[in-house]
Formats: structure tokens, C-alpha cells, sequence
């Protein structure tokens, strides 16, 4: 050790220093024999004035007793070798409530909060620790050193190192957060998901803050610094023992009890001690339900009968109802087809509607049952959900737990009296239900439903589609034509509620006679003219040519020639050009070109063959003229019949 030296001026001790000059170290080995010499002086000098004590002078009189280096050395191997912003490993010492000393083989001892140490709460002294060291000396002379930053210096190696290896890490949870929890871990915040805290679901995670708990590492994203931890899975690996075990002691029909786990909208979930079964909706009761918490709640115990297992995926099926009687078992042994029964609707469909007539027990009314409408509507036009209804037993299968009934067993079947309520030619007053492309359909009442024909909606109005005529939901007129009763079929019109005007359009546009018409439309044979009385003719392209040569146009007003009347076929035959024609011919003494009338049902060809029969005696000068009319009204029938064919 270094002998200390000391001088005394006015009381006060001072530290002999320490020799600066490591280059001096020769002469220190000179000077060493006059140092006892320099020594005893300087000890009999108690009242040196120190600005003029000669330090230099001292260091070279100092007698260490052994070269300076060895000295030192042998000072600096009694303490550890400690380097700041280094991690060096410690003994815990001594620990109160809120600290923890730890030596590191320093002069001192470091000081460290105990709440670095609370993802440890079994740390007892003399246990080894890892501290980091801030400073060796603050300025109070103490070491500073800390856990927490030695733990996150260290932390991702540990933390991989338990992913890598499957090891249990423990944790302290700090706090909760969005979908789960926040964990201490090595000193590093990890996530605890929500779903990962117990196998069965948590609705209280407070009960789990400032805990310390056995977890695994499941995920870490190195770029982004994650951890994410799960204690689910600890208590999964002790169950997967404890299922085994007992699905090897489960068998069909046997009955446990169990706790409502969970309830979703398909079905239930028990616990059956370690091991979760399913109770599916449909066994849930023998009476329909909406939702399964309408039979059981959370937690609640309840006794449950084993349907199927699948030992393999460790699935369960389970049972509630089956433990009680089914209720077709309980129904009256006297009921019968024919019966009247009363229910309650719980299923409505666009075919029909389920009618519980007592609890388990329901019967299917189809829609073709609810009327005796044959035009079939949706079963939400007659009934709706909770609806209390009475109907009639159809058909009655107890051993297949199935029951059909009906509704329009309880009324009159309208087709019974038909014939007394409409009869042929009465008039009465139909709703427009339906359209086809050849008429309407329309109600008289309900279950009596009839055809109007599109023949039979106007006797003036071209109809190509009855929508033209008349709209869904619309009154209309109509008149009883023909009854089917064996088929329920009613044929109806709806223009025999008027006379037939051709009758008296038949006395005005007779053939030969002059009208004034507009042209309303054109196409390639010819153009639509309206005349009087709301009546409509046909002109033929080559009818349109006016005196001056020129083609007549829409909108235009001219005087038209009737050459052809057809009553059957309400059809009316124009000419302006043959005005003209007929004057030319008066004027050179010739006779008008004769015109034809077709009489109703009867045809152009019949036509000729009858203005045949009238000339059969002319002279030979009209035989050429007759040929001309001929090959005319040849013409004009096959242009007829190409009409026919086009429209």
C-alpha cells in the first residue's frame, strides 16, 4: 500500500497527492535514498506556508516502498472492472419495498426501483441480475446502474430465443388496449389479443390488469419491433390431455351436464369439463325458435344428451330436447282429416305458411289451399307472421310427424252455384289481375277468375297488346260468353256490352260511296285513313295518287272511294286515285270499274265468283272489260292475304 504523507498547517490534514509525472519514474528511483532525509524535515516543519511548498521536490522524496506501477496495479485488482453504457451481471444484496441493491464488484453498490423487477416477483437476494451501467460516478460519488435498460438491451434475444425454443416466458400485464392487453415482458410491450387470454371467451379484462402470468410467444415482427403472446395456448395443451380422455369415455345417448359456454345464432356451446360439445338450433327444442337465447343463458347449467362424436376433430354434437317427450307423441290419438284446428303462423314462405297447432306440432298450408282463386299469389298476400288462423286437417302422417291443411275448406266453393251467379249474357264488374299476349285475366270474386279474349275488348280499336287497352288493378265491364264448369274456366268480353257498329257502319260505307278521310300513317303498302265516326280505312299505294300525278301525304284531307267492305273482317278498302278514274271513264262513256262488297265471313275470291254469276250473260265487247276487273281484284286479294300475313 501507499505510505500517505501528510503536513499540518493550522489544523487542517492534507492528502499527500498522488506523483503526476509518469515520465519522472527514474528519477524517483534516484532520489529515492534522500527521501527519509526530506521526509523528517518536512515533519519538523509544521508551519510551511503551502504556495511555497515544493511538490516536485515531495514526489521525488516519497517512499512507496515498491516501484509506483506495481502499486498500482495491485490497487486497481481489488475492483471489478466496470466500463460505462456496458451490461455487467449482479448480486442481489439487499431489497426493501421499493428498492433493490445490487453489487457488481464495484466500490459501491448500485441502487435499482423494485418495480424494474415486476415480471419477477419471486426475486429474492443472491440472486444474479443484469444491470447496465449508466455511471460509475454521479455527482454524489454513487453508481448508477439499471435493469430495465439491461433487460431491453438483452430482450430480443431472449425473446427470440423463447419463440425458437417454445419456451414459457412470464409476464406482468400493465394495462388494457383496443382488442386485448399489454404485457411486461423482459422489459419489452408485447400484445395479448383478447381471444388469446382463456379458451373461453373473457367479458371482463380488468380482472386481469397488474397480474403476473405464464405466456408463450407466438408472433414477433422484427421490422416493426411486435411481440405478441398468447396464454391460451398453455391451457389448450393441458386440455388436449384432458379431452382425450374423456371423449374415450363418450358414448351415443349418454347424459352429462354441462355450462353454457356460448350462444351464437346457429346453436349453443357447452363445456362438458375440458371439452366442448354443440347443441345445434333445430335440437335445441321440438317448437321453433328465432334464437337460441330464447331457451338458454350464459352460464347457465343444464343437462344435455351426446347425439354424435367425432373422436378424431374432438367434435361433439349434443342435445336438449331429446330429453324430453316428442310432442307428436302427446297429440290427441282422436284427431282425424277433416278436423278443424286453430294455430298460430311461425314460418312464412312465397309457397305457403307453417301453422303450429300446438308446441312441436305444425302443419304446412299451401298457398293453393289459403283460396279458391285458381290464379296463385304469394302466401304473404293472405297471412303474415304471427297471424292466428283456423283451418281444415288435409292429410294426417303421425309416423312421419307431417300434417297438411287448408283454409278454402272453410268457405264455399264458389264454382258450385256458378252457373246461378253468372249466367250466360249477364253483365257484371271485374278487377284486371293478368295479361297474356291473346287477352285478360280478370276476378269476379275471389275463386272466380275469367278470360277476356283481346278479340273481345273493342269492336273498332286494332289491339295488339291488352295493356293498350286497360292497366292492372282496373275495373272492367264485362258479359258472361261461356261457362266451363267441370275446368273453371269462364270466357268473358268486354265489347258485347255494345251493339256491333259495322251493322251500321255496314248502311253507311257502302261500296262505291265517296268520304272525306286524313291520312294518318304510311307504310310500305299503302297508308291508314281516318274517316268519320272514329273508323279507320286502307288506301293501297297505287289509291293515292292524285289527278295531278303527284303522291298524297300524312296529314292530308282528300276524298276517298270505298272499293271494298268487309264486316267480318272489319275491314275497310280505300281509293283517291279511282275518284278520277271513274270520271275519265264517264267521260268517255265507259262504265265505272265495278267494286265488291264482302258480306261478313266471306272472302275476296267469293266476291269475284259472285260479280261471275252477275255478268255471265254479257256481250263479248264487257268480256275484256270483266277480265280487267279480274285481274284487279285478283291483285287486291293476294295484296289482302300478304297483309293478313304481315300483321
Amino acid at each position: 500500500m501507499i505510505k500517505e504523507k501528510s503536513i499540518v498547517e493550522n489544523e487542517e490534514t492534507v492528502e499527500t497527492p498522488v506523483r503526476k509525472n509518469e515520465d519522472s519514474l527514474e528519477a524517483y528511483k534516484e532520489e529515492t535514498a534522500g527521501a527519509s532525509e526530506q521526509s523528517e524535515k518536512r515533519h519538523s516543519n509544521a508551519s510551511v506556508d503551502p504556495a511555497k511548498f515544493n511538490w516536485d521536490e515531495f514526489e521525488k522524496a516519497a517512499d512507496y516502498g515498491a516501484p509506483k506501477e506495481e502499486v498500482e496495479e495491485e490497487y486497481d485488482n481489488t475492483f471489478s472492472k466496470v466500463l460505462e453504457n456496458e451490461v455487467v451481471e449482479g448480486t442481489v444484496t439487499a431489497m426493501t419495498k421499493r428498492e433493490v441493491m445490487v453489487n457488481i464488484g464495484y466500490k459501491s453498490e448500485g441502487v435499482i426501483s423494485i418495480s424494474e423487477f415486476r415480471y419477477n416477483p419471486d426475486l429474492k437476494v443472491g440472486d444474479k441480475v443484469d444491470v447496465y451501467v449508466e455511471s460509475v460516478e454521479d455527482r454524489n460519488g454513487k453508481l448508477i446502474v439499471s435493469h430495465k435498460k439491461a433487460c431491453a438491451l438483452k430482450s430480443w434475444d431472449r425473446v427470440n430465443e423463447a419463440y425458437d425454443k417454445g419456451e414459457i416466458v412470464k409476464g406482468y400485464i400493465k394495462c388494457r388496449t383496443k382488442g386485448g392487453m399489454i404485457v411486461d415482458v423482459f422489459g419489452i410491450e408485447a400484445f395479448l389479443p383478447g381471444s388469446q387470454i382463456d379458451v373461453k371467451p373473457i367479458r371482463d379484462y380488468d380482472i386481469f390488469v397488474n397480474k403476473t402470468m405464464e405466456f408463450k410467444v407466438v408472433k414477433i415482427n422484427h421490422e416493426f419491433r411486435n411481440v405478441v403472446l398468447s396464454h391460451k395456448t398453455l391451457i389448450e395443451a393441458e386440455l388436449e390431455a384432458q379431452k382425450a380422455q374423456i371423449i374415450s369415455k363418450l358414448e351415443k345417448g349418454q347424459v352429462l351436464e354441462g355450462t353454457v359456454k356460448n350462444i351464437t345464432s346457429y346453436g349453443v356451446f357447452v363445456d362438458l369439463g375440458g371439452v366442448d360439445g354443440l347443441i345445434h338450433i333445430t335440437d335445441l327444442s321440438w317448437g321453433r325458435i328465432n334464437n337460441p337465447d330464447e331457451v338458454v343463458k350464459l352460464d347457465q347449467k343444464i343437462n344435455v344428451v351426446i347425439l354424435d362424436f367425432d373422436g378424431e376433430k374432438k367434435r361433439i354434437a349434443l342435445g336438449l330436447k331429446q330429453l324430453t317427450p316428442h310432442p307428436w307423441d302427446a297429440l290427441d290419438p282422436n284427431l282425424k282429416v277433416g278436423d278443424k284446428v286453430k294455430g298460430k303462423v311461425v314460418v312464412i314462405m312465397d309457397y305457403g305458411a307453417f301453422l303450429e297447432i300446438q308446441p312441436g306440432i305444425e302443419g304446412l298450408i299451401h298457398v293453393s289451399e289459403m283460396s279458391w282463386s285458381s290464379h296463385l299469389r304469394s302466401a304473404q298476400d293472405f297471412l303474415k307472421l304471427g297471424d292466428e288462423v283456423e283451418a281444415q286437417i288435409l292429410t294426417l302422417d303421425r309416423d312421419e310427424h307431417k300434417m297438411s291443411l287448408g283454409m278454402k275448406q272453410l268457405k264455399a266453393d264458389p264454382w258450385a252455384t256458378i252457373m246461378d251467379k253468372y249466367p250466360v249474357g249477364s253483365r257484371h264488374t271485374a278487377i284486371v289481375r293478368n295479361f297474356t299476349n291473346f287477352g285478360v285475366f280478370v276476378e269476379l270474386e275471389e275463386g272466380v277468375d275469367g278470360l277476356v279474349h283481346i278479340s273481345d275488348l273493342s269492336w273498332t280499336k286494332k289491339i295488339k297488346h291488352p295493356s293498350e287497352f286497360t292497366a292492372l288493378g282496373d275495373k272492367l265491364e264485362v258479359v258472361v260468353l261461356e261457362i266451363d264448369k267441370d275446368n273453371r274456366r269462364l270466357s268473358l268480353g268486354h265489347k258485347q256490352l255494345e251493339e256491333n257498329p259495322w251493322d251500321t257502319f255496314e248502311t253507311i260505307f257502302t261500296v262505291g260511296s265517296v268520304h272525306n278521310g286524313t291520312i294518318v300513317s304510311f307504310n310500305e303498302k299503302g297508308a291508314t285513313v281516318a274517316l268519320e265516326y272514329g273508323i279507320e280505312g286502307f288506301a293501297p299505294v297505287k289509291g293515292l295518287v292524285k289527278e295531278d300525278g303527284t303522291n298524297a301525304k300524312a296529314e292530308e284531307k282528300l276524298d276517298f272511294k270505298v272499293i271494298e267492305f268487309n264486316k267480318g273482317a272489319k275491314k275497310i278498302v280505300l281509293s283517291h286515285s279511282r275518284i278520277a278514274e271513274d270520271k275519265k271513264r264517264e267521260a268517255n262513256g265507259e262504265k265505272p270499274i265495278a267494286d265488291v262488297k264482302v258480306s261478313d265471313g266471306e272472302t275476296t275470291k267469293k266476291a269475284v265468283k259472285k260479280v261471275k254469276a252477275n255478268v255471265e250473260k254479257t256481250t263479248l265487247g264487257d268480256i275484256s272489260e270483266l277480265a280487267d276487273l279480274k285481274k284487279e281484284m285478283d291483285k287486291e286479294a293476294n295484296a289482302e292475304k300478304k297483309e293478313e300475313k304481315t300483321e
